[in-house]
């Protein structure tokens, strides 16, 4: 493969950032919002694989990056969480 000199290690800096930053808030909302459950968050998680589904227009690479982030964190957080409850 030919290397063109551009770098995209920016993406793989925002994905990691974004996933801690989404994992740490799905902690904060569950150790504050007794409401909070696993279901809750199921839903955000199926919303979020519809917004990626209908990227019609295009929302680049940032937007790319940032929504691909986020889905891994719901659902990395979501499947320990279960692991948590099945012992």
């Amino acid at each position: 493969m030919k290397n063109t000199g551009v770098s995209n290690e920016w993406q793989d800096v925002k994905y990691k950032e974004t996933f801690d930053d989404e994992t740490r808030g799905l902690f904060r909302r569950r150790q504050s919002d007794p409401c909070c459950k696993i279901e809750d968050l199921e839903g955000i998680l199926k919303s979020l694989y519809t917004m990626d589904g209908q990227d019609h227009d295009g929302r680049g690479s940032l937007g790319d990056t940032i929504m691909a982030a986020t889905i891994a964190a719901y659902e990395q957080f979501i499947e320990n969480w279960k692991l948590e409850q099945t012992g």
